[in-house]
């Protein structure tokens, strides 16, 4: 047993790699810029979150830092009963959901295809989508094709023209033909299942990083978008959030206020107007920070596939 126990302490001594100086300084600056990127990232973050708690006078007067003044929740209480930021939270939710179903269908119907090596014209059709990165119809051929489908001031306006990223499909294309083998689809093939009892029944259960992966960036995407909103919508019971975010941050209006006469409710107005845009803004990103961590796991080994050949 002494034996045994002095040869494991040799294996494990020498199985232990010691750093050098060199390894020292440069872990020592990783873990500074680390710090560093965290403090930048962090700070802003918790002036906001600060801000939306404070009262309107404290964030007025710019008495705001890191910590709430006069902790008050005034500004949710103002987003939450105004109907148009209601309807606006409810409609990107709309919009994220139902897009992301879309896109992520449809790319993995175009990426599958196009990873399988028996696919004729699979590299014309590649070289086509990377095409479309390059270059563009522009606003408005596009515009024009929204509105000759009938389209306009409508929701497909905003999942169907941005539904299908090339970026993305060339994700999942790469994840499919390095992960999925010819051999398993031959042998599928041989007892019997078809083309989408394969990709239903084996190439999906095998594809959730992947899935995961692309399916969080059609969602903020989704989430995140009011471009296409301001230009192909016109009746504000479809805006999403981010417009009326936009209408508060940029044109400074509150969209459930009434008309003010006083100079008195004017400045209330004004004060509540600057403290309801921090509450907005974290109202915004809650559910993308509620999201990401149940699909972290998956975002590293999704990304990465196919960058280390073993």
């Amino acid at each position: 047993m002494t034996v045994i126990a002095r040869t494991t302490s040799r294996r494990s001594e020498r199985t232990t790699i010691e750093e050098t100086r060199t390894d020292k300084i440069f872990l020592t600056g990783v873990k500074i810029m680390l710090w560093l990127a965290l403090i930048v990232v962090a700070v802003p973050l918790i002036y906001i979150v600060a801000n939306s708690f404070s009262s309107p006078s404290a964030v007025s007067a710019g008495r705001v830092l890191l910590w709430p003044i006069e902790p008050s929740v005034k500004a949710y209480q103002e987003a939450f009963s105004d109907p148009l930021i209601m309807k606006g939270y409810l409609n990107s939710f709309i919009y994220a959901i139902g897009g992301t179903l879309i896109s992520v269908t449809l790319t993995v119907a175009i990426a599958y295809p196009l990873s399988r090596r028996t696919f004729f014209g699979r590299n014309v059709i590649m070289s086509l989508l990377i095409f479309t990165m390059l270059f563009s119809g522009g606003m408005i051929p596009t515009y024009l094709v929204v509105q000759d489908l009938g389209m306009l001031n409508t929701r497909w306006a905003m999942v169907i023209p941005s539904a299908i990223g090339v970026w993305q499909v060339i994700i999942a294309r790469t994840f499919f033909r390095s992960t999925i083998p010819d051999e398993l689809y031959e042998a599928a093939t041989i007892d019997g299942a078809s083309d989408l009892r394969f990709l239903w029944s084996i190439v999906l259960p095998s594809s959730k990083p992947v899935i995961a992966v692309i399916a969080l960036m059609y969602a903020i995407f989704q989430w995140n978008s009011y471009f296409d909103a301001l230009v192909y919508l016109k009746d504000p019971g479809l805006y999403p959030l981010q417009i009326v975010l936009r209408n508060v941050l940029i044109l400074n209006t509150l969209t459930g206020s009434t008309t003010t006469t006083s100079l008195a409710q004017q400045l209330e107005q004004q004060q509540l107007a600057n403290v309801l845009k921090y509450a907005l803004i974290v109202i915004s990103s809650l559910p993308v920070l509620i999201i990401y961590p149940f699909v972290a796991r998956h975002f590293t080994k999704g990304v990465m596939v196919g960058a280390v050949k073993g």
